[in-house]
């Protein structure tokens, strides 16, 4: 007792937290500072002993005042008083080895004194004040691991719900496969289509540029025919001034003029047929390019509606791989459950056992209430053991919920990099449909100067 490893109180606390925290009702009110100073009572410490054993035992007082039957012991009643005692003598001595009271003997249930009373219950009431603290950090955890499994189970819910929901979402009706099958079959013949009306439109418009070059050089062609009419007509004038002469030439070369004239005449009635194929040609290529705008944003719909159902399946993949994740964690609860309620029932069997035992037979009490202590321990030690378990348990899910928020960290900047990808995509097919379309301005600009030069 010379190295304490708990604080000695005062009296006064002493008295104040044994009637607040083990003695009730008139024992309560009667139990004061002059039973433990100056000179303790006996029979007021032994009853205060007696209530701590039921606080923490579950032993009754009237359980100490038993004495077994037998025909070797005569007059029992004799034996009832000094059982008692030795009774509370031999459970406080394994007790207080807890407390690192390692001394009790019966001086201090017959004839306490002050300072060994006061030492002693100062260290009752440390265990005491450690004992509350132990229950409420297992009624902390308990109150946790029922959260948890309410938890647990919304979270199940939930994935039921989803993963329904998902099934929903993934199969198509009966009633609508036929219309799916439909729609398959018309977009396979729409991207036939769009495909055939591209060289189409390819082998136009290089009909189109062919038919430019032909235009341009027949109009180099023209010009020079122009220049050497006027030609011509220069030096016939001349020719006429300076030379006079017969009328049979004049005539042969007037008839030669007029052919000239007359092939020129059909050269441009052809060029202006031409002409109007060509305007005709253009007309039906701006009509295939409206067709092909329309086709166009019919597959743009199909593909975002494409795009729509993977981020579906994704998400119900992502609902699968948790539900499965959430199964296992409730088949682990309840397989420890079942745990602590076998290791439950096989105390409640063997405390039962050892109360029979003590009722019958006296020269085994000591032995069992040793194995009962040795029990407590291992009681002890499987809650710090399920403690624990249950920081372990709140540690995996503070992991899986980190394990969740990177998750949609990745989603959310994979959906980014592809909304970027969209926009891009958008705004070159945007760019390429203005540089078409001013390639056909220009030729309708270069038809209309060649029409107007005509």
């Amino acid at each position: 007792m010379t190295e304490n490893t708990f604080p000695v109180y005062k009296v006064d606390a002493i008295v104040t937290f044994f009637r607040t925290e083990v003695l009730t009702g008139q024992e309560a009110k009667h139990f004061t500072k002059n039973d433990l100073a100056p000179s303790p009572k006996p029979d007021a410490v032994q009853r205060l002993y007696m209530r701590i054993l039921q606080l923490l035992y579950r032993f009754k007082p009237e359980c100490h005042y038993m004495v077994p039957f037998s025909e070797n012991i005569q007059h029992p009643q004799l034996h009832e008083w000094p059982t008692a005692v030795m009774s509370v003598y031999l459970r406080m001595r394994q007790f207080l080895r807890m407390c690192y009271v390692y001394d009790f003997s019966l001086n201090d249930l017959l004839a306490p004194k002050v300072k060994r009373t006061v030492t002693i219950l100062s260290g009752i009431m440390n265990y005491l004040h450690f004992r509350k603290q132990r229950l409420d950090m297992t009624m902390g955890h308990q109150e946790r691991f029922r959260e948890d499994m309410d938890k647990l189970q919304a979270y199940s819910r939930g994935t039921k719900e989803a993963q329904k929901k998902m099934d929903k979402l993934t199969t198509i009706p009966p009633e609508q496969q036929a219309e799916a099958r439909e729609l398959d079959s018309a977009l396979s013949d729409l991207q036939t289509n769009t495909m055939h009306q591209y060289q189409e439109v390819n082998a136009i418009n290089e009909n189109i540029a062919e038919w430019k070059t032909e235009m341009a050089e027949k109009s180099q062609k023209l010009t020079q025919l122009k220049v050497d009419v006027a030609t011509l007509k220069e030096n016939i004038g001349k020719l006429k001034s300076q030379i006079v002469e017969s009328p049979e030439e004049m005539k042969i070369q007037m008839e030669k003029m007029k052919e000239n004239v007359k092939n020129i005449k059909l050269a441009i009635e052809t060029a202006d047929e031409r002409l109007v194929g060509l305007q005709s040609d253009v007309q039906g290529v701006t009509q295939s390019e409206a067709d092909i705008q329309l086709i166009f944003k019919l597959l743009q719909d199909l593909q975002s509606s494409m795009n729509k159902t993977q981020q579906h399946q994704e998400e119900a993949q992502a609902l699968v791989c948790v539900y499965e994740a959430q199964q296992k964690e409730l088949k682990n609860h309840g397989v420890e459950e079942g745990q602590l309620k076998r290791s439950l029932g096989m105390k409640m069997d063997k405390e039962s056992k050892q109360q029979i035992r003590r009722q019958k037979k006296k020269e085994i009490k000591d032995q069992h209430i040793e194995d009962v202590l040795g029990q407590c321990d291992h009681v002890h030690q499987k809650r710090e053991q399920i403690a624990d378990q249950i920081q372990e348990r709140d540690r995996e899910t503070q992991h899986l919920r980190s394990q969740m928020t990177n998750l949609r960290d990745t989603c959310s900047q994979e959906t980014e990099k592809a909304q970027d990808l969209f926009d891009r995509l958008l705004a070159a097919l945007d760019h390429f449909h203005k540089r078409i379309q001013n390639h056909v301005v220009e030729g309708n600009d270069d038809i209309v100067k060649m029409t107007a030069n005509f």
